[in-house]
């Protein structure tokens, strides 16, 4: 084992403690009811009132307590039984939590080796192969890991007793099944995803294009540079005098294969169907499916609950009431009505897209960075502040909360749109180095 893989491990397992000795001390932190971490999605406090109903017998949907997993509930349901002292034993649900982290961040690495071996192999298709070939303090992929680990909000939704960890595992679990080309793991870490909180339905779109293309494709405009030395001097309608190797190559590196994606499908139907089955089982004396959809992916839909959270949803919904109380102000309060949001989000929602952002685009280099890293700090810092000060001491209003929830929700924007343009831009440069490449060998 190098240097290198000894100091990964290592932070690893000071990671790995510094959370537990979190979980150990959950009273002084408090951290299980902040808006910010725990949703009534994803709060260990609402799964352990629906698992006490289902113990006396009564539906673990009766009221408005929980709205989760009917599978979640039978997993982690015992071990939210109080002790003898009277005192929950958190201890072993945030052990659970932390091993999900851990896991989640294995995949991870796997995810960034995978990535880098296939830049790499891009790189040496295009006769760049020696950029790849530096000297870092620890591979990308490691970096990653560590990042993820040692993430603020990953500890805090580990330490605050939320689920989404679980979530997280779930959404990388398929993001990895096609990264490495497992159609049966990638289908069922999409199906317990979407089954755990509905959203990642939509990572059924990346999923095929990662399975049908592979992870890493040559951007068109570089291939053609790399075959003919120039994009101009590229014919544009005879093709007779492409090179039988160069347009092989082509082809291969856009030919889309549908045989993962079948499997893919065929999979993703095996498993819904076998998590059905289990729901409907467990939920077979307490309303059946119906009421299972109704109190889980239909309270995500509606919104019923319009708690204050890190979102701008609910500050639509309270405009919207002030607008009906107030009809002379509609145009004010409906400008509300642009704003969108993922009901209800979680800090920790960020840490998987940041992540596997690092074990992609770590090698490129991001404008806002630094920008991006102050603003965040300051978000973390000013959410709490704000809910205590119009919550708790009454000094405040909806304004101050909602302001720090939407800077939350542009910041999102600014990291989608800063790191697609980090990853263009790196596609740029290695075309200026392909032109420089191919005057130098013309000279």
């Amino acid at each position: 084992m190098g240097i290198k893989e000894r100091s990964f491990w290592t932070w690893l397992t000071a990671s790995l403690f510094f959370r537990l000795i979190l979980i150990y001390f959950p009273n002084n932190l408090n951290l299980a009811s902040r808006p910010e971490i725990s949703t009534p999605i994803t709060s260990l406090r609402r799964l352990a009132e629906g698992y006490w109903l289902k113990q006396s017998s009564l539906s673990p949907y009766a009221g408005s307590m929980y709205h989760g997993s009917p599978l979640l509930l039978s997993l982690l349901g015992p071990l939210t039984v109080k002790r003898n002292g009277g005192q929950p034993n958190h201890l072993l649900c945030g052990l659970v939590f932390v091993i999900a982290d851990v896991v989640n961040a294995m995949l991870i690495r796997a995810i960034g080796q995978v990535l880098q071996t296939s830049y790499n192999q891009r790189l040496k298709s295009l006769g760049l192969d020696a950029i790849s070939k530096r000297s870092e303090i620890l591979p990308s992929r490691d970096i990653a890991a560590l990042v993820y680990l040692w993430n603020p909000y990953t500890i805090v939704a580990c330490v605050g007793l939320s689920t989404s960890p679980i979530e997280n595992m779930a959404v990388i679990l398929s993001l990895y099944g096609a990264c490495t080309c497992k159609a049966p793991l990638a289908a069922f870490g999409w199906v317990m995803a979407t089954h755990l909180s509905l959203y990642p339905v939509i990572l059924v779109i990346p999923v095929i294009l990662i399975l049908g293309y592979g992870p890493e494709t040559p951007p068109r405009k570089l291939l053609r540079l790399r075959k003919y030395g120039k994009i101009e001097d590229a014919p544009s309608s005879d093709h007779s005098r492409q090179p039988r190797e160069a347009k092989k190559q082509q082809d291969q590196a856009y030919n889309f294969s549908w045989r993962p994606v079948v499997k893919f499908i065929v999979w993703s139907m095996i498993w819904l169907v076998y998590v059905i089955v289990l729901c409907g089982l467990s939920v077979r004396q307490y309303g059946g499916l119906e009421e299972m959809f109704k109190r889980t992916y239909g309270f995500i839909l509606t919104v019923p609950d319009l708690s204050p959270n890190i979102g701008v949803l609910w500050y639509f919904f309270a405009e919207k009431f002030l607008s009906d109380c107030f009809p002379h102000e509609h145009f004010v309060h409906d400008i509300s009505a642009g704003y969108k949001a993922e009901s209800p989000p979680l800090l920790s929602g960020l840490c998987v897209y940041c992540n596997l952002f690092n074990a992609k685009v770590l090698p490129f280099n991001m404008q806002f960075s630094f920008f991006l890293f102050c603003a965040y700090v300051g978000v973390s810092l000013l959410s709490p502040v704000m809910h205590n000060l119009w919550i708790w001491r009454g000094t405040g209003n909806a304004n101050f909360y909602f302001a720090t929830a939407m800077a939350y929700a542009c910041l999102q924007i600014v990291l989608v749109v800063e790191s697609v343009s980090a990853m263009l831009n790196h596609d740029r440069k290695l075309t200026k180095l392909l032109n420089a490449k191919y005057q130098d060998g013309k000279s």
